[in-house]
């Protein structure tokens, strides 16, 4: 079967991958499309090369069929279309048994810390996976793992019907936040810096400003009569977004960091303690936010012909890997199964 594997130094690699049948309790997926996200191209640049192990069949946002089913898996039989949380935990550390096991303080995340899904056969924990219903678009549905980290984060703010909600990111997380805020009532605003993602934004029909050229603050003051927003949401990862976020929420607004910051960053706490502002951080998702993501993506609520850019055979993986780095892209799907679907 075929693959695409980071092997280390910054290189991927077209494979061949040795799948055997699933064993007891597994799920082997004939995997449709497997998106390529922020994290993957931190693992093709080198910057996970102390975590990962090489050569990796990377990527984690996956739609597919049932190939196989193990011993011992009930509700599952061939063809039922799926898709994977790639979420794997211990069930014993105090995370978990505080019921928060998807930050387990051993979690592996799949395709990460062990094989994912650029493979044409994937065998996986049947307890990952997730079902699909017949009539979601298997291109579609690959959307599911990204969308249930939006879902996640808007379910952690404590999002509001009537608040008003600053994204500050408009790449393709920010935009699913922004489309599932609006979905659950909110008034949203994006700022992004990029021309073409702001006018991505606009044409989706959310307030989009660009921060390196107003003041952004007197523009959510007006756009909120002088109040501040209820949440703000830090999708973008620079060191001045996650500055500015205090200066946006109102009174006893709610700060969610979303983006992975890779350094430690300056943070207004006079601010936090002046306005009694609340701080949250937003990892992953849970069984339910995927759920959700399922059914928002069934109901038509998010933009997927805006947000996918192009899907590609698995052959092509490297340069779409530039694009997306570039930013000539938003999001683009491998069509692992060479079945050219696109």
């Amino acid at each position: 079967m075929k693959g695409a594997a980071y092997v280390g130094g910054g290189r991927l690699e077209t494979v061949s991958v040795d799948v055997g049948p699933p064993g007891p309790g597994e799920i082997q997926v004939a995997v449709a499309y497997c998106g390529l996200c922020g994290t993957d191209l931190h693992i093709v640049h080198g910057a996970m090369d102390a975590r990962v192990r090489t050569p990796l069949v990377f990527g984690h946002e996956t739609s597919g069929t049932v190939a196989a089913v193990g011993a011992g898996v009930e509700g599952w039989k061939v063809g039922d279309p799926l898709t994977v949380m790639p979420l794997v935990w211990d069930g014993t550390c105090s995370a978990c048994l505080a019921g928060h096991q998807h930050i387990c303080q051993n979690l592996v995340f799949v395709g990460i810390d062990s094989p994912g899904g650029l493979q044409q056969r994937w065998n996986v924990p049947a307890s990952i996976a997730v079902p699909l219903p017949s009539g979601l678009d298997l291109r579609t549905a690959a959307l599911v793992e990204p969308v249930a980290v939006a879902v996640h984060d808007v379910r952690r703010s404590g999002l509001q019907v009537g608040d008003h909600a600053v994204v500050l990111g408009g790449g393709p997380i920010g935009v699913l936040i922004a489309t599932v805020a609006r979905d659950a009532g909110a008034h949203v605003m994006v700022a992004e810096v990029d021309a073409t993602r702001r006018s991505r934004v606009a044409e989706l029909g959310f307030e989009v400003i660009d921060p390196a050229s107003a003041d952004l603050a007197a523009e959510v003051g007006r756009w909120t009569n002088g109040v501040g927003a209820d949440v703000v949401f830090e999708v973008s990862g620079a060191a001045a977004a996650a500055r500015s976020a205090t200066d946006l929420a109102k009174v006893r607004g709610t700060i969610v960091v979303v983006a992975i910051h890779s350094a430690p960053r300056e943070l207004d706490l006079q601010r936090v303690f002046w306005r009694e502002l609340r701080l949250l951080g937003a990892r992953v998702y849970q069984r339910s936010d995927f759920e959700r993501a399922v059914d928002l993506l069934g109901r038509g609520v998010i933009p997927t012909e805006a947000l996918i850019s192009g899907v590609v055979p698995i052959e092509e993986i490297a340069s779409a890997i530039d694009d997306l780095s570039a930013g000539r892209a938003m999001k683009i799907l491998v069509d692992v199964a060479g079945e050219a679907r696109a």
